[in-house]
């Protein structure tokens, strides 16, 4: 049987996660939402990791949203009481989509999107929580929910407020209009498009590049900028000289600072 989650450490510390599921664009299941959870929250204990790229297989979807084809079993139920008692969906939001975006917010290695094609729905909150987005010429990102008469959920108004301002992520959420990469280009919520035959070429080459950089103070940047928003300025300041105590004790951050004495190029090992 085909995995629909696949896992790969190349020695050069780039780890790739692919959703693998093109026949059914990739929509995740539970069961492969979960895989992804657990696979970032490994990342940062395992040294062999230094970045993450997050990719999808075939070259028209990234992923399309939630796999919603699965049916609830309630034959256990007392007679009488509703398949979906009050709370129920609060409780699968919380448990599932908010996890998973927080897996990728919290990931203690850099994140990088590889969309190929259409993400949708908690698609586009899977990139959109990446640290940097790489998206393929032709494809598009699609706030679905309002289509459906849903309202947004799986992080989408927190991140879409925190990267384009409010009246953007109303504009998006609302009309859940198509939104091509070039547009979202414009808009900052993807950083670079590329010919769709240079999508994994380019991500290679940024993997590598932050592979090659200083872990932990990467990992430290990360929390801090993800903090910035949440934060008034005190706490800001205080997490960044945490950031700086936590990084000059590391073994890259005393290379960086031996190197740049001795004017050469550091070589950093990831700790």
């Amino acid at each position: 049987m085909t995995e629909d989650v696949l896992w790969d450490v190349g020695i050069d510390g780039v780890a790739r996660l692919t959703l693998n599921r093109p026949e059914a664009g990739n929509s995740l299941t539970p069961a492969m939402r979960e895989r992804v959870i657990e696979r970032l929250e490994q990342v940062g204990a395992d040294q062999r990791v230094r970045v993450v790229v997050l990719g999808a297989a075939g070259e028209r979807h990234f992923c399309t949203g939630a796999d919603l084809s699965g049916s609830n079993d309630d034959s256990d139920l007392p007679a009488g009481a509703p398949a979906q008692p009050a709370g129920s969906v609060a409780r699968a939001i919380a448990r599932g989509a908010q996890r998973l975006i927080a897996a990728v917010l919290d990931c203690e290695k850099p994140v990088i999107a590889a969309v190929n094609g259409t993400a949708a729905g908690i698609g586009c909150h899977l990139a959109y929580a990446c640290d940097l987005v790489l998206a393929a010429e032709g494809g598009k990102f699609v706030e679905v929910f309002a289509r459906r008469g849903l309202v947004v959920d799986g992080a989408g108004a927190y991140l879409l407020t925190r990267l384009i301002g409010p009246q953007r992520a109303k504009e998006l959420i609302f009309f859940a209009d198509d939104l091509p990469v070039a547009d979202a280009h414009r808009l900052g919520l993807v950083n670079k498009v590329v010919p769709r035959g240079e999508l994994e070429a380019e991500a290679d080459n940024w993997a590598k590049r932050l592979a090659e950089g200083p872990t932990v103070a990467l990992a430290l940047g990360k929390r801090l900028v993800n903090q910035a928003l949440d934060g008034d300025r005190g706490a800001a300041f205080a997490h960044e000289a945490m950031a700086a105590e936590i990084n000059m004790r590391s073994a890259d951050g005393q290379e960086g600072l031996r190197a740049f004495m001795e004017r050469r190029a550091p070589v950093f090992h990831g700790w």
